[in-house]
């Protein structure tokens, strides 16, 4: 919400500057964004008068000026240069005696080149000063020639003041709540209500009518639920529409509207004054009566921003007999707008449920002033107010002749009684004010009551928002100060806070840590991707479709994480970085549906490493990828992984490179090299080892209920024995492993593969695998017989687990 203190003070009697101003505003709830004070860059730029404009002698397309910057300069060129009359060389073809200009004397900085002027020579002709156009001063990209300011424009006066400029904006951020601060008077109200200065009266005199209106209007709804419960109308007749008066459009320009037509200008006007939006009918161009009702469903309408819009049977229009004229409180349509060519008028003002109007506005994309207002809440007793004030303006801009308002309609009941104590308070802010203070504060702010305790407090007709006891402390505590409430620390049960971070959180944290610590760069990646891409991934069905996207290449959402790292590791290839480790937390989506999104820890190496003179590098693999995968999973569970892997992940991964870990009926992680066709389908070259963690599905840290037992390694040697067996291809390592280490869980301490050959001397559909067995006894020495007794317990456990015999 944008205005001037100009017209903030137009409602407000109060001799504060705009810095005063935007302080109280930010202490009573109304944050200020900024102040656009145009004059303060302009302070050191004079209004000058140009006394004559005489060839260059030395240049066709220059002039000399002798220009008067004010304190007593002569008013023709016949006496010398003096004090107050300077000598300036210039090149606009607009310069010429008598005008009015802005001048900039030597040593002022020019806004845009950012130098400092000094005095110079031009061909041999002295210049002491410049005569600006609007784009040296960057208030336009206007430079064909120097600004001409009005005739009574005083001579030595600052330049501001004359360009309209030294008028400070004020920018509010007004929270959804506070419908009644979206217009310039409500924040005065509320300004003086804090003790700022004195309010203004808003009473509106009505304006007679001379003749019934030709035109009525009419609400026609089929449902009990009426969008529109209050439409009102005039009929104007003999306007002449034109360019409204010079106060207006400074007003509009100041707050970034663009000035039209009177009569459009003057909706503008209220809109922001009043927070009363209007709409301004060509009445020749509407057919009938008007009425407010539902659209129907596929019906049209090209509205004022020059876009044709379809509507549905859940959106209130403005119609007469043949169509839909406009959006009801949202925008008009642009066959009924006025031109300059408009006689006849008929004004609108309605109040509609602001429910409506945000459905509406978000259906159709549509932000208008109007939305922003009526989405919020209007005043529903400024409907008439509203009509006689644009009504007058009209008269006053356009002439004219107006009929008698014609209502359909009534005003929606609004008044509710709150039963409010002045000890709330004190009770819910912490804070003691007298119940004089609070009555006057309630009543400051337009609220009605009496002075029991309690109080049975009505809020006024502007303030929907406030519907109990606690919305009438928060009244009296912001206009009151919250700087006067005490600070008091919080107690807590011990000295030591309670810990914030959920399960899951930490989980992340941790992981986190893990993957930075192995060499990993985070990412942060949106959470959508080009539906290509998320085929590959097994995705871009329509329940992952978005509605509507931010972009036009980011329209589903990610089945996985792993495409946004890819893509991230192309652009980083792209930039010459094509080694690179990469890892994102965040959510993938099984579909469309709140709830059905999983968080993944997922990471990808790419490349082939840094290379050292220790050791040689190698391209990226499975193994790298489990390796990783082990390493966060360990960190985050606080033990050991021992949940089995199995061979085979999903398609995006190479089908004989990459593994699946399980815990339970679902899957724990995925890891393995990233299919080639997927690869060269996102224009990366490979290949890329890539781990996916579901860290929902990571099981909680056990509590351990005391120390651990001190380590006691065993006294006594440990044997190591080696055996090769010839197994189906198909048969996993895991499974030899597995069975090994089940023989005897008191003696096998560790069982690792170290070898696997296929070819020569081993049958076709076979292969060979060396696994190593490390057997450490706890309480004695083993013998020999003990020891061969336990390697045939193995072999016959891989046998019958496998069909595997051993390698002679």
């Amino acid at each position: 919400m944008k205005f001037t203190l100009s017209w903030l003070k137009a409602h407000l009697e109060t001799d504060a500057d705009a810095a005063a101003v935007a302080e109280k505003l930010t202490s009573i709830g109304l944050e200020v964004e900024g102040i656009e004070d145009k004059g303060a860059a302009l302070k050191d730029f004079t209004v000058a008068r140009v006394i004559s404009a005489e060839k260059h002698p030395n240049a066709d397309k220059l002039k000399v000026c002798l220009v008067d910057i004010g304190g007593g300069a002569p008013a023709s060129s016949s006496e010398a240069v003096g004090q107050n009359v300077v000598q300036v060389v210039c090149g606009a073809p607009n310069a010429h005696t008598g005008m009015k200009a802005v001048f900039a004397k030597p040593g002022v900085v020019i806004p845009s080149s950012g130098e400092v002027l000094k005095i110079g020579t031009i061909r041999g002709v002295e210049s002491r000063g410049m005569l600006c156009s609007e784009r040296e001063l960057l208030l336009s990209e206007e430079h064909t020639g120097i600004i001409e300011l009005p005739a009574d424009a005083k001579v030595g006066s600052p330049a501001a003041d004359a360009l309209g400029s030294g008028d400070p904006v004020i920018d509010v951020s007004i929270t959804p709540n506070r419908g009644d601060c979206t217009s310039v008077y409500g924040i005065a109200r509320d300004l003086a209500a804090a003790g700022l200065g004195k309010l203004h009266s808003a009473s509106v005199s009505p304006v007679p009518g001379k003749f019934a209106s030709p035109k009525k209007v009419h609400l026609n709804f089929d449902s009990h639920a009426k969008p529109c419960p209050l439409f009102a109308g005039r009929f104007i007749r003999g306007v002449k529409n034109g360019p409204s008066p010079k106060w207006v459009q400074d007003r509009l320009r100041a707050v970034g509207l663009r000035p039209i037509s009177a009569l459009v200008d003057v909706t503008n006007l209220l809109s922001l004054d009043r927070g009363r939006p209007l709409h301004v009918f060509d009445a020749d161009k509407l057919s009938g009566d008007v009425q407010a009702r539902m659209a129907k469903d596929g019906e049209q309408l090209l509205a004022l921003d020059g876009k044709t819009y379809t509507l549905d049977g859940t959106m209130c229009v403005i119609a007469d007999e043949k169509a839909a004229r406009g959006i009801g409180g949202v925008m008009g349509g642009e066959d009924s707008g006025c031109t300059e060519t408009t006689a006849n008028v008929f004004v609108e003002s309605a109040y509609f449920e602001p429910a409506s109007i945000a459905q509406t506005g978000r259906k159709l994309a549509i932000i208008s002033d109007a939305r922003y207002r009526f989405e919020r809440g209007v005043d529903p007793e400024f409907v008439v107010p509203g009509i006689e004030l644009a009504t007058k303006l009209i008269l006053e801009f356009c002439g004219g002749e107006p009929s008698e308002t014609v209502i359909a309609g009534k005003v929606p009941e609004w008044r509710r009684k709150i039963t409010f104590t002045p000890a709330a308070v004190t009770r819910l802010a912490g804070i003691d004010v007298p119940k004089a203070e609070i009555v006057r504060i309630l009543m400051n702010l337009g609220f009605t009551g009496d002075d029991g305790d309690p109080m049975q407090v009505v809020p006024p007709s502007w303030r929907s928002d406030v519907e109990g006891s606690a919305d009438l402390v928060e009244e009296v505590v912001r206009i009151y100060g919250l700087s006067k409430v005490p600070s008091a620390a919080m107690l807590r049960p011990s000295v030591i806070a309670r810990p914030t971070l959920t399960s899951a959180q930490r989980r992340a944290r941790i992981v986190r840590r893990a993957l930075a610590a192995r060499g990993f760069n985070e990412t942060i990646n949106f959470s959508f991707l080009p539906r290509a891409q998320a085929k590959l991934f097994g995705g871009g069905d329509d329940a992952r479709q978005i509605e509507n996207p931010i972009a036009a290449d980011l329209d589903a959402l990610r089945p996985s994480v792993l495409p946004s790292l890819l893509a991230a590791a192309v652009r980083n290839a792209a930039r010459g970085n094509a080694d690179c480790m990469l890892f994102e937390i965040g959510a993938q989506f099984d579909s469309g549906v709140p709830g059905a999104q999983q968080t993944i820890a997922a990471g990808i190496r790419a490349g082939s490493g840094v290379r050292t003179w220790t050791k040689a590098t190698h391209e990226p693999d499975a193994f790298d990828a489990k390796a990783d995968m082990l390493a966060i999973l360990e960190s985050a569970m606080g033990t050991a992984m021992t949940a089995p892997v199995k061979a085979g992940a999903p398609p995006w991964y190479h089908p004989g490179r990459s593994g699946t870990l399980v815990l339970g009926p679902k899957p724990l992680a995925y890891f393995g090299e990233i299919h080639p066709a997927v690869l060269a389908k996102l224009d990366l070259k490979g290949p890329v080892a890539a781990f996916e963690v579901f860290l929902d599905a990571i099981p909680e840290r056990k509590v351990k209920g005391k120390a651990r037992s001190p380590f006691s390694p065993s006294p006594y040697p440990a044997v190591e024995r080696d055996f090769a067996f010839v197994i189906d291809q198909r048969v996993a390592a895991e499974e030899v492993l597995k069975a090994a280490r089940n023989t005897d869980r008191q003696l096998i301490e560790r069982v690792d593969a170290f070898d696997l050959y296929e070819g020569k001397g081993v049958p076709e559909g076979k292969k060979s695998l060396a696994i190593a067995v490390r057997i450490q006894p706890k309480d004695k020495t083993l013998t020999d017989a003990e020891i061969d007794a336990i390697a045939e317990k193995i072999v016959a456990a891989v046998t019958k687990a496998t069909g595997g015999v051993l390698r002679t």
